[in-house]
């Protein structure tokens, strides 16, 4: 094997970009793209936008028959004409009530709908990213954008449409019968409506931004509770429960002082259009008046004038409202669609070779992570290994060594040089099929609160019962997990916080036994034990490295010196390999790393 490092490093390929939105405005997202989102549920909203018409239709009606009435009383006429007309207004209040409930229903059902799935595809969205998208996204903000964000577009896409038609039609309508009453009185009514729209596009272009500001706001305090509550373990040996509490209300605080902001402006805006419509009634009751002494208007038009009046300055004040949510929407979606729409910095598809033998190697590669491109971590390494051997990387912390376990599980890609499996460079495999192929056990095994079988399952969903428990008395896991009063369907915990760091640790061995890979990377397994559980777990590794191709990254020299050969990385170079004994004879950097441990 070559451990000469390459002098410099190759221009060829693209580092893995990252996209990092901080301080960048968010996508522009325009309303149809929001109203897309309800295109799959038009099965339930078209049926409610018939029962929305029908209401509004039989609600237009009330006001004519109510002026009606108030003439035909004046007139003198018979009890029966009111007898009849209050049959008629309970009519078409049921009528009303009847549409309003099937309206309501539908649609609500239809936004439960929408956020649901677009949940769904927010979450495939982000399992598609490449793991350096994460290094540079907090845990705590991700969630937020699946629970906060999503639920701001419930309501956008198809309640408030729902109302969006409602009021509209309901304005349109008692327009119509306006003019057709007196269309001088409608003229002077209608004047307040170049005021409130000029306001209204000025206060959404404001609200728009300010929306935005408000959801990183409450993102930003999600993470800081989620990175708290994670840690609750190191924030309580290290007693700063206070400090976290301080650093949460002040993202809190943070978020507040936006949302009072947004509130200010639209109580502002609400005052515009509130005075606006007063306004219209005030001129429309003068003139009206008027004309009633004049004798060009009757009681009873006056009075359907007014409740149509009423009814357009209500549905206007109901669609400031409702501009005000649609404007929220768009400040919450453009980030929720920034996601969705990202490119993952990987692409998936590509070989999938009917046969594995397990030879490894790495040819001149140079890396460094995606938020720190200009702090290279492996500068022209070299390293090769033949199937079925049993490779240790040794070496000062920072070396490469765990990279390098990274980089053969393909969680990033090398800016130069390749990366290889049986000759193959790894960026033309298929990355689904070749994690399939590389097990891994780290120092700190992450399991997910769901049962032990569960956990061990997970890389082979479809092995039986009896395959889980041979998996476990594999990796001295099965005397233990038999001892629970649940046995296998134990719950772990989150982050399997029930089980012990050795017990952990072998259901992790047993998970990669079950998954059987071809390609072993052992990353400090071992390193976090004490002696009693190092020995139960060093023997299940045991079983587990056989036959395989296996990289052991180790600092105990009891795990290292078992291994076929040693190669020690330092600066990102290999500038060492040879067996245990040969390395020690060299009186090289391997040398001293074994003698400050016998010292240590």
């Amino acid at each position: 094997m070559s451990t000469a490092p390459s002098a410099s490093p190759p221009p060829a390929r693209p580092a893995d970009h990252l996209e990092i939105n901080e301080g960048r405005p968010p996508a522009q997202v325009g309303y149809l793209r929001l109203l897309q989102l309800a295109r799959p549920e038009l099965h339930l909203l078209v049926p409610g936008s018939i029962a929305l018409i029908i209401g509004t239709a039989a609600n237009l009606a009330f006001p004519k028959l109510l002026g009606d009435t108030v003439d035909e009383v004046l007139a003198g006429v018979a009890r029966g004409a009111v007898d009849r007309a209050a049959v008629a207004l309970i009519v078409i209040f049921a009528v009303v009530g009847v549409a309003s409930a099937v309206r309501a229903w539908l649609f609500t059902v239809a936004g439960e709908r929408v956020v649901a799935r677009l949940r769904g595809d927010l979450f495939a969205a982000l399992m598609r990213q490449e793991v350096g998208f994460f290094d540079a996204r907090r845990t705590g903000e991700l969630t937020n954008r699946l629970a906060s964000d999503t639920t701001v577009l419930q309501n956008a896409v198809t309640v408030n449409v729902s109302m969006l038609l409602r009021y509209l039609l309901g304005a349109i309508g008692a327009i119509g019968v306006l003019f057709w009453i007196s269309w001088k009185l409608t003229l002077v009514m209608l004047a307040v409506v170049p005021v409130v729209a000029a306001g209204a596009g000025i206060y959404g272009r404001l609200l728009r931004t300010l929306s935005t500001q408000v959801q990183d706001a409450l993102a930003r305090s999600s993470a800081v509770a989620e990175e708290a509550l994670s840690g609750l373990r190191t924030v309580r040996a290290f007693a700063r429960e206070e400090h976290e509490v301080a650093r949460y209300r002040a993202a809190v605080d943070e978020g507040f002082a936006l949302a009072r902001k947004r509130a200010t402006m639209g109580a502002g805006f609400t005052g515009l259009v509130t005075f606006a419509g007063y306004s219209a009634i005030a001129a429309v009751l003068w003139m009206g008046g008027t004309m009633l002494v004049e004798g060009t208007l009757s009681v009873g038009d006056l009075t359907s004038f007014l409740m149509y009046t009423l009814t357009v300055a209500f549905s206007i004040g109901a669609l400031s409202s409702l501009y005000e949510d649609f404007s929220k929407a768009i400040g919450a979606s453009a980030r929720v669609f920034e996601l969705m729409d990202r490119e993952p910095g990987q692409q998936t598809g590509g070989a999938r070779p009917a046969e594995v033998r397990g030879e490894v190697r790495l040819e001149a590669v140079h890396f460094a992570y995606p938020t720190r491109p200009d702090a290279p971590v492996l500068q022209g390494l070299a390293l090769a290994l033949a199937p079925g051997e049993q490779v240790a990387l040794v070496g000062p912390s920072g070396g490469g060594k765990s990279t390098v376990a990274a980089l053969l599980s393909r969680f990033y890609d090398p800016q130069g040089g390749e990366v290889l499996l049986d000759g193959a460079p790894l960026r033309g495999l298929d990355a689904g099929w070749l994690r399939e192929q590389v097990g891994v056990v780290s120092q700190e095994p992450i399991l997910f609160a769901t049962s032990i079988t569960e956990n061990i399952r997970y890389g082979r969903p479809e092995a039986t019962t009896e395959q889980v428990m041979a998996a476990a008395r594999a990796a001295n896991a099965h005397d233990f997990v038999s001892a629970f009063p649940d046995g296998y369907e134990t719950r772990v915990g989150e982050r399997g916080v029930r089980l012990s760091g050795g017990q952990k640790q072998r259901i992790a061995i047993a998970r990669a036994l079950l998954k059987d890979p071809r390609v072993l990377v052992l990353d400090e397994a071992t390193s976090a034990l004490d002696a009693e559980s190092e020995h139960l777990v060093q023997e299940a590794l045991d079983r587990l490295m056989q036959g395989r191709t296996t990289l052991i990254i180790a600092h105990r020299l009891s795990t290292v010196r078992e291994a076929d050969r040693v190669v020690v990385i330092d600066g990102g170079r290999a500038v060492e390999a040879g067996t245990h004994d040969e390395l020690l004879r060299q009186d090289g950097l391997y040398k001293r790393l074994v003698e400050r441990q016998f010292a240590a």
